[in-house]
Order: C-alpha cells, then structure tokens, then sequence
C-alpha cells in the first residue's frame, strides 16, 4: 500500500526554512550569550544543567534521562538559566527612577530585561513608587494584614517553577491559615488532563516513562510545539524514527520541531546539513476538531473491525467498561459532520486508521492545543478511547503523554498545591501538625478571577509567575487589583502582575534555582517533577545576585511564623534550616509516592513515583478504563467563522519574553501581529501588511478589542486565525473554559476582524 499523500507547506508564506536544532539553535543560543552577558558561572551551570547532582532547568518539565547528552539543556533551557544568572540588577535606584504608573506602559520583554531583583520593596501609595523596606517589616506587616483578611477571600497562587519543598511548606501555610485557595498555573494548561485522565483511568498524570519512546512503533500528537515548549523530547523522537518508528501529527500550525530536527549535538547533522524528517504525515486540522478527528479514525477502525480483526476485543472485555456505548456513538455519527468539524476528509483520517492498525505499540503524546479548550476533556478522552481499542495503555512502548510546561507544574500539585481538599490527605496533615485542616473546596484560577470581578477576593500571594497577565479578560480584571488589601509578590523579576498594584503591596525578591541556597544548616537542595512523574534533585552553585535575597522556602516560612499563631507540631524554623526535614514531611505525608525521598533524591533519572495504570490496575468504581463519549464533535463552544488560538514564540516561556524573534516561524521584530491563511486574507478583502482589529464574540455582554494587530499571512486551515499569548489574552473571557476542569480556551476564542480604530 502506498502511503496517503500530504500536503505541504504554502510557499507563498512565511515559514522557517531549516530544521530545528541545527546552527540555528546554536546561533542563537549564542545570540543571548553576546546580548544579555551572562558570566562564566552561568556557562558552568548550562554544563551540569538537567544532570545527576546538578541543577534542574527552571524551563520545561520534560523527562532528565539517566545518561545525559554532553549538553542536557535545549535552546531555551540556555535561554531560561542565563536570564537567571544575568549580570543585570533591577534594585531600589530604578525603582526611586520610575512610577509604578509609568513602568505599566513598558512591554513584558523590557520590564524582565531590567534584571533580577535585589531588596524587598513595598508599594508607596503617595509616590506610587515602590521603596526599599527590610524583610522584619515585610513578615511583620504582611502577617498582620492576613491575620486582620478573611482567609476565605485570600488566594494563595503557586506558578510551576517553585521546588517540592517551597510548594510543600506553602500548601501547609494556606490550610493552616484557614483555606483551600490555592490556584497554580496547571489550572491554566492541564488541569483539563488531570481532570480528563482521572475519570478514565484515575490516574490524573500520564502513564509513559522514557523507557516507552524506545519502545513503540507509532507516536501520534495532538497539539503540542515540541519545538519550542520541550525541544530535549526531540532526541528521543529522533531516535524512534532512526529506528523506524512512525509520527503522526495532529496541528492547525506547521511546527517546525515535529516537521524536521538536526540535531546540535551529532557532527555528521551538523557538517553535512541532513536533518531528520520526523511527522510523516503533518495533518492541519481546524481549531477544536481533535474530537473529529480522534472519531473519524475509530469509525475506520470499527470498519475495517469488520473483515480483519484490529480492535483488541479480548482486552476491552477485560479491562474496558462502557464499549458498547462508546461504539454507538461512533456509528451514529455521519462523515460529513465529522469533516465539517476537523476539516480533515475521510481518507486522510482512513490512512491515519491503517498506520494505527498495523502498529504494535502506540504513544499518544499532546499539550495545550488539546487541554485549553471548552471542550477540552472530552478531547482527552475521545484519545483514551483510541488507545484502549488497541490495547494501548499498560504495557511497554505504549501510553498516553501529557507534556507539561514549566518545570515543575506536576510535580507541585502531588505535594498539596491543591483547591480540591479530596486530593490531599487531609488526615494525615490534621495529625501530624495537630489542627483541623479546612474541608471545602478553594479557588482556582477561574474562581479567582470571579472573586477579583465580582469584589469578594480581599487579598494575592503570588508565589513566582505573573498571573495577571496570563489570565483571561485582562480588560476587565487589570483595574481591579489595585483594590485588593494585600498583594505579595515572591519574584525574581519585574513583570506586569508587580505594577497593578495599591496600599498593601509587597515585592519579595527569591533566589534563582541555579543559585547557593545557604541555611543554618548548611547548603540546601531542592526537588521537582518532570512531566512522566519522575523526581529530581536540584543543587544551585552560583552566588546569589543579591545578598538580601532568601530563599522561597524561607520566605514562605517566615511570612507563616509572622501570621500563624505558634503550634508546636510546626517547626518552620527547623524546617527551612534543612531541607530534608521537608522532604520527611513529604514522605510522611505521602508515603507510597515518596518512600525513601532524601535517599533517593539524587537517582540517575530520578526516582518514580509509579502509576498503577502502567499494571493495568484500574481504581475506577467499575474496576477497569472507562469508554467515555463527547459531548459533542468539536472541542469549541460553538462553531464561527473564524477562530483565534494563541501561541507563544520561540523566544518565549509562558509570559516571559526573551526577546521579539519566533525563529521556528521564520517570525520577526513584531509581536503584535495576527496570522491568516492567504485564502482567508483574500476572502476577507485584507492585505498583507494592514493593521486590524479583533473583537471576541462572547455572548456574555462584554466588549473585548485588541487593535494594532498587522496581517501576516502564515499556513493556517481556513477558519483559524493566531496570535500571541499573552498580548491576545485580552480578548478571551473567563466565562470560556473547559466545562470539567475549568481551564481557559485560549486555543478556541471566536473572533471577528475590525478595522483598526484610529
């Protein structure tokens, strides 16, 4: 049989014309090097980066292999640890040189740029300026005005770079002080997954470990950059194809990380310039149409069921539940339904079907495009559904593989960084420190943003990110955090969520994970988790930046002794001394993931913290992997002309800007554009270089507008339109999210093209 042929690139678009990797990932990693002027530590750091008794990347969360490559970083983990390790300082004199008013005009690229902050500062209301305090008055103050909140109205948000220990320490705090609130930045990304995995398998992480990629004869992905967002998963990817391993990909955008990669580290790609295609095909399905097209290949599969076997019928019976439902759907649905809403055509998704039949062993691997939408866990499970009709989940080279983002966004929420009190073991907390721990559900991101809307939120702890920028409805919510009584900050920049401030406002600088973290009893390590459940030791060696930083542990600790009355079952004091005494805690808490932790700490690899899916035990209430359908065949909230997704640049992680180039979309020197395919440029009667408008259609009563936005035409499916987050965020609504686990549609946001107002 002849392989489906594909559709390729539009030439008459903007595009990055070389692999990925290559000189053109050392070309700019060296970039960065010349223009930020790291010091030669900040290069020793990059040597022992993501390795055995090194420093863990503050970057992505993929997987740190055992045996490490020469270089275990990536172009944007260099880019990440030499923005930590810069020579810049932001300190009192800039702040004493500009307003908090001013400083919001500044982009989030210029404000980062400004260096890593270097004293405590509080917010002036009478100079709207920040100035220089001590860190006594800040526990001292700061501890008075939470004790004087309802703990109920104060949110306690963790970002996903803070270690195990830090996250620890800071789940503990807020239910000692009386709350679940404890929104983090996986309610933003994949809480859709743990929300979404947990109903079909219980397990709310993936169920691969690295030992599977080399294992499996097909990987299939849906939504994810693997370019940009987690570029080390190409040397496993690479090796698979070498190996004959098939990749299939699922993307309204042509990513050039799952198209072709060189890699930087093999002399052969780098002299001889041949790079290793790697999606064969790259199907561009239309925004939302996972669904679709997850059901348009089991419909083919159930067809071809009927003359050669290839649904694992003698599995189903044995650990599925809920197939013949699950089958009824499928044949109810029609192609033209199917196609309407993916944009792929029957054939395209019937070869997809044989490439699944004739594998072994199949991975399915996804990200953002699939979780941010409002039906995004239906997404998730139509793809568990694909795997368990083959057999996919519970054994070796197959699984399904949630890429998280930032570094340790998993790994945070196994040790507490919860809302929901049923995740955590409340019992075991309530003995161990002798109180009661509170029972009803917190805050998440969403909530949040309600409780700012709707004047009930009295107080913020931010514990690192910058929330108010990469939230929803940034029009609506930006005026509104001046209110608040209290908003601390636990930084190691200057972002936007620092300037949207009033009386009570508080920025704490914090070390850097690459940094000395010194306590009394002697030099500390920290923890995290990567995106297949592994732990990892992390050991920072360069100076801090300031010798008035403290550690986020410690500053964590310190602004509880300042709130909390005193409890002898907690030991701050002791606790921030030494570290390990933390990861006791964990253990105690946790016994059956964390078994051995200050033993195991620093395991080539890191040590796993299992998964009973991988035995194919299955906790559900029917003792086995639940079929689940849709509710309806598209992941949107209803079907529009056109359809925004947002995107983040190579030169980008999360809301941090590294500069204004999108390398891998041969994108350049403006970030306030907007990409149409050709087709819809020439149907909306727009030209390549006009400036537009956009304006969301919710029917939610509220005008959301983004103007100065430049047409540039890029490969898109007609229909789809992008831009980048988070200038785009300004047109989503926090009322669109994923109707289960209620993570923003950043990926499916109806829009209209406006004149540009002038």
């Amino acid at each position: 049989m002849t392989d489906h042929p594909e559709r390729e690139q539009d030439p008459a678009t903007t595009y990055y014309r070389h692999p990925t990797g290559g000189w053109g990932s050392l070309k700019s990693v060296f970039r960065h090097l010349l223009r930020d002027g790291p010091s030669l530590g900040a290069l020793s750091t990059l040597r022992r980066q993501n390795k055995p008794g090194g420093h863990m990347c503050t970057s992505c969360a993929w997987a740190k292999p055992p045996n490490p490559h020469l270089a275990e970083f990536c172009e944007n983990g260099a880019k990440a640890t030499m923005w930590d390790l810069t020579p810049k300082r932001c300190g009192p004199d800039f702040f004493a040189a500009h307003s908090v008013t001013r400083l919001r005009d500044w982009s989030d690229h210029d404000l980062e740029a400004q260096g890593r902050l270097t004293h405590p500062m509080r917010y002036d209301v009478e100079t709207d300026r920040y100035v220089e305090t001590t860190w006594p008055e800040a526990f001292a103050r700061i501890g008075a005005r939470l004790r004087d909140l309802d703990a109920k109205a104060v949110a306690f948000y963790a970002s996903g770079r803070a270690s195990l220990e830090t996250s620890f320490l800071y789940g503990l705090f807020a239910r000692l002080y009386g709350h679940n609130n404890l929104p983090d930045s996986s309610n933003m990304c994949h809480e859709t997954t743990s929300v979404a995995l947990k109903k079909a398998i219980v397990s709310p992480v993936g169920t691969c470990v690295l030992e599977d990629f080399g294992s499996c004869d097909l990987m299939l992905f849906f939504g994810q950059n693997t370019g940009s967002n987690s570029p080390r998963f190409l040397h496993p990817i690479q090796a698979a194809v070498k190996r004959g391993c098939r990749i299939v990909t699922f993307n309204p955008v042509r990513e050039r990380g799952l198209i072709e990669f060189a890699n930087p580290q093999s002399p052969v790609q780098m002299l001889v310039g041949q790079a290793t295609e790697i999606s064969h095909p790259y199907l561009q399905l239309r925004p939302g149409g996972d669904i679709a097209a997850i059901a348009g290949i089991c419909k083919h599969l159930f067809q071809m069921d009927g003359t050669t076997p290839v649904i694992d019928r003698e599995f189903i019976a044995k650990h599925g539940h809920g197939f013949d439902a699950f089958e009824q759907y499928i044949h109810a649905l029609t192609w033209p339904e199917i196609e309407a809403a993916c944009g792929l055509s029957p054939e395209e998704l019937r070869h997809i079907a044989r490439i699944y039949a004739r594998s072994k062993r199949c991975i399915a691997v996804y990200g953002m495009g699939l979780t941010q939408h409002v039906h995004g866990s239906d997404s998730i499970g139509m793809l568990v559904n694909l795997l368990l009709m083959r057999g996919n989940l519970g054994r070796l080279g197959a699984g399904i593989c949630p890429v998280r983002g930032h570094s340790n966004v998993q790994g945070q929420r196994t040790v507490g960084i919860s809302e929901k009190p049923e995740l955590v073991p409340l019992d075991r907390l309530a003995q161990l420190f002798d109180f009661e721990p509170p029972r009803d559900k917190g805050m998440n991101t969403i909530e949040v943003i309600e409780a700012l809307l709707n004047h009930r939120l009295q107080g913020f702890v931010s514990l690192g990110g910058n929330f108010a920028r990469a939230i929803p409805d940034q029009t609506r919510t930006d005026p509104l955090w001046k209110r608040l009584r209290l908003n601390v900050q636990i930084a190691t920049r200057l972002n936007h969520s620092h300037l949207l401030v009033g009386d009570g406002a508080w920025l704490l600088p914090c070390l850097v994970r690459a940094e000395r973290d010194i306590q009394e009893g002697g030099a500390q390590s920290v923890s995290v988790g990567d995106s297949l459940s592994h732990i990892h030791g992390s050991r920072g060696r360069r100076p801090p930046a300031s010798q008035s930083l403290l550690s986020e542990p410690a500053i964590v600790a310190r602004i509880a002794q300042a709130t909390l009355p005193e409890n002898p079952a907690v030991d701050w004091s002791g606790w921030v001394a030494d570290y390990s005494r933390i990861r006791g805690l964990i253990e105690a808490v946790y016994p059956d993931q964390f078994a051995d932790f200050n033993k195991r700490l620093f395991n080539a690899g890191g040590f796993y913290r299992g998964n009973p899916v991988r035995d194919r035990l299955w906790l559900t209430e029917s003792g086995k992997a639940e079929f689940t359908a849709p509710k309806g065949i598209s992941s949107l909230g209803g079907q529009h002309d056109l359809t925004l997704i947002t995107l983040r640049s190579n030169d980008q992680f999360n809301t941090t800007i590294y500069g204004n180039r999108d390398r891998l979309r041969g994108l350049e020197g403006n970030r306030n554009i907007v990409l149409i395919s050709p087709a819809d440029i020439a149907r909306l009667k727009l030209a390549e270089g006009r400036e537009v408008g956009l304006e969301s259609l919710y029917q939610d009563g509220f005008a959301r507008q983004l103007n100065g936005l430049t047409v540039v035409p890029y490969d898109l499916p007609s229909g789809c339109i992008a831009a980048y987050y988070p200038e785009a965020n300004a047109l989503i609504s926090a009322c669109s999210h994923d109707l289960d686990s209620g993570t923003p549609a950043y990926k499916g946001v109806p829009v209209r093209i406006i004149a540009q107002s002038l």
